[in-house]
């Protein structure tokens, strides 16, 4: 049986967890990763020796149509991370996410329906929903632009939405809350606290303390990827990936410099401020639809989450990754 798979994005952060996710369940994977003139394979080349040798690892770029319906002729399914995602990094070039975002989602949607994929799972965003309206917030949630990268994703799903409709393409809509875990970049907030408290830092430099979150660890917004994709109720359907809690950005920084460093102190930092109208201030999802399409559970609690990203920074090699002296937009 083929079951040669296609993971868009392999290189970043949840890419390179679901890639070593899809290994260990028994998967063929093809890693589509950023082409770069160093040869480098970003977090893959940070996988087990024993996971990276099962991998196919092909370089390009998302934005290529030919090259994306090349890399994806002899895949039965396609899972598309590869994105822009940094909002702040939005606001200065809108113009790549549009190209990155939605030309390279509508790359992914032709290839898959000229080769005849039998899965696509398009990767969404809980940022497409803005400041929750009500919580907690289902798949029947108005979308709300509140970013230039917000707005590309809204467009990039409402185009594999299309591709359903107009051509029976069999996408899935997967939406992940804030996923954290090893392997996160600084742009994300829990990154950016455990790097500073890690680094010795005593002032610990953000944004916004008041907005919530839903956050959801790695493997298990991995494993809600590989559920979703056994179900075939989730095929032309928007699933959330959520753990259905939230916790504010102070009561998180807060228990964190309580487990690194009592002593450190926030300092709330202008340039790290999104503009009003832009900053979601609530995110609480439902995971209501999950449950029932798809066999997935919540196997990590928040503090078992925290615990093993804490003890992945500690590791000197990870760690000297991060510039936590530097805002990472």
């Amino acid at each position: 049986m083929n079951n040669k798979t296609l993971v868009t994005g392999a290189d970043g952060f949840i890419g390179s967890h679901l890639t070593e996710t899809l290994i260990r369940e028994g998967y063929k994977v093809k890693a589509f990763a950023h082409y770069n003139s160093f040869n480098a394979w970003g977090w893959l080349d940070h996988l087990p020796k024993d996971i990276l040798s099962q991998i196919e690892v092909v370089t390009g770029d998302i934005r290529d149509p030919y090259q994306v319906e090349k890399v994806s002729r002899d895949c039965v399914s396609i899972y598309h991370l590869a994105a822009l995602i940094a909002i702040p990094y939005s606001y200065d070039s809108p113009q790549s996410y549009v190209d990155t975002n939605m030309n390279g989602t509508l790359n992914v949607l032709e290839a898959a329906k000229k080769n005849k994929c039998e899965r696509v799972l398009i990767t969404s965003t809980s940022e497409v929903y803005g400041t929750a309206l009500y919580v907690p917030i289902d798949e029947k949630h108005p979308k709300q632009a509140q970013s230039p990268y917000s707005a590309t994703k809204i467009a990039a799903d409402a185009l594999a939405e299309s591709y359903f409709r107009s051509f029976g393409t069999p996408i899935t809509i997967v939406r992940p809350f804030n996923t954290y875990g090893p392997r996160q970049s600084a742009r994300a907030v829990i990154p950016t606290i455990i790097s500073q408290l890690e680094s010795g830092l005593e002032e610990i430099k953000l944004g916004n303390l008041s907005p919530t979150r839903d956050f959801n660890y790695v493997k298990d917004t991995c494993s809600g990827f590989v559920e979703i994709a056994k179900s075939d109720r989730t095929i032309g359907e928007e699933i959330n990936i959520a753990t259905q809690q939230e916790i504010s950005i102070e009561e998180l920084a807060l228990e964190l410099i309580k487990q690194i460093n009592p002593s450190a102190k926030i300092v709330t930092q202008d340039d790290r401020l999104r503009p009003e109208k832009s900053e979601v201030e609530r995110l609480l999802g439902s995971n209501n639809k999950i449950l029932e399409y798809t066999e997935w559970k919540q196997k990590y609690s928040f503090e078992e989450g925290i615990e093993e990203t804490i003890d992945w920074f500690r590791n000197p090699e990870n760690l000297s990754k991060y510039k936590p002296e530097i805002y990472n937009q």
